[in-house]
């Protein structure tokens, strides 16, 4: 990927950190036989241990759980269960609200890290926004991860173990409200997903094959989100895959976009958008446009007409979101009144809009929130 400029360069982690510890959704099926032989086992164990894992849904590193695993010998459970599903994540904080239908678990790693997901019920589907970064290093200044710095990329296991908990969950009538099973994923909790584009696409992989190799969730039903770098939007685009792009562009202007997204020094808007037509013209798939209504900053009627100009025609689709507030912050959401003209000329332009269903504020929705606050 192209280096950025040093205004723009995401924050490095402070310290070096020890890597996380090897776990199934690291590994091809291939590897994970390689792993269970090495351990004096026959290769097949490993597909049994991971179809116990993706299709049934159970936790090998729970001992109640890997007492269900009875097609494995006793004698070798706990250490096919060591070798290949250690704990990666431990919940250091939950809470619900919406009924339990919107469900938040700050997530501790195994070097202390934190970050969130946030699981969501609709009558019609389940969906798990998910991190892919503790932190993140593109230093919007609305947003509460991006005042959190970077600590450090997350392992492909950490991703897809944050969607089999969220999967888990649902599975077992912890999230109320919606089906018994999770359908959607977003990959737009803490971190920019595409500056860790190697795991979240292995990520994606593993949650798109189907079991035991995966998940086997349905490619269209996750969507990347990405602030706008250029060469991983044009690198996505050849990947094959039917994945959702949602790009953050909170601001139709370069002045403006500047300020609230720091990366937009590198690329500019008209580059962003290119890429991210360029990623709708080879995959089919409709682009979404997020855009945080803040108030008296991006909410203009005449900032509404060239977001309208800019996608008028085009294969996109605006979501607009209104701006959940965090702690200490001089950044407010729209008034409503603000926020229903800017939909009527996004409309009057031709531009399908919706408005985001807010989520999650009485328990710190936004992402970065919860890890802000320790999880108190």
């Amino acid at each position: 990927m192209t280096s950025l400029p040093l205004l723009v360069q995401p924050r490095s982690p402070r310290t070096r950190r020890a890597a996380p510890p090897r776990h199934l959704a690291d590994l091809t099926p291939k590897e994970r036989r390689a792993v269970v032989t090495d351990l004096g086992e026959k290769p097949f164990r490993a597909d049994q241990v991971a179809r116990h894992y993706f299709g049934r849904l159970l936790d090998p590193a729970d001992p109640a759980d890997r007492a269900q695993m009875t097609d494995l010998p006793a004698a070798v459970r706990d250490r096919l269960a060591e070798a290949l599903t250690p704990r990666l994540l431990t919940a250091a904080s939950e809470r619900t609200c919406d009924a339990g239908a919107t469900r938040k678990t700050l997530w501790r790693l195994h070097d202390g890290a934190l970050v969130e997901s946030v699981v969501m019920a609709y009558p019609d589907r389940v969906t798990v926004c998910v991190s892919s970064q503790a932190g993140c290093g593109m230093g919007c200044p609305f947003c509460a991860t991006g005042q959190l710095g970077l600590t450090r990329n997350l392992s492909t296991g950490e991703i897809v173990e944050q969607v089999v908990a969220a999967a888990r969950a649902t599975a077992r009538g912890a999230v109320k409200g919606g089906p018994n099973r999770l359908s959607r994923v977003v990959f737009m909790g803490m971190g920019e997903p595409l500056a860790n584009y190697d795991r979240v696409l292995s990520a994606v992989r593993v949650l798109t094959a189907p079991a035991p190799a995966g998940l086997g969730l349905a490619q269209r039903h996750i969507t990347i989100s990405t602030v706008g770098l250029v060469p991983a939007i044009r690198r996505l685009a050849s990947e094959g895959l039917q994945v959702t792009l949602a790009l953050s562009l909170h601001a139709p202007d370069d002045e403006l976009r500047n300020e609230l997204v720091p990366i937009n020094t590198r690329w500019r808007v008209a580059e962003v958008l290119d890429a991210a037509f360029e990623y709708t013209r080879t995959t089919g798939r409709r682009l979404s446009i997020e855009y945080a209504m803040i108030r008296e900053v991006n909410d203009q009627p005449w900032r509404a007409d060239l977001l309208g100009r800019l996608l008028a025609g085009r294969l996109a689709h605006v979501n607009l979101i209104p701006l959940n507030p965090t702690p200490g912050s001089r950044w407010d959401a729209s008034p409503k009144s603000v926020e229903r003209e800017f939909v009527r000329r996004l409309r009057a332009a031709g531009v399908p809009t919706t408005v985001r269903d807010t989520r999650g504020r009485e328990i710190d929705g936004a992402c970065g929130q919860l890890a802000a606050s320790g999880g108190g």
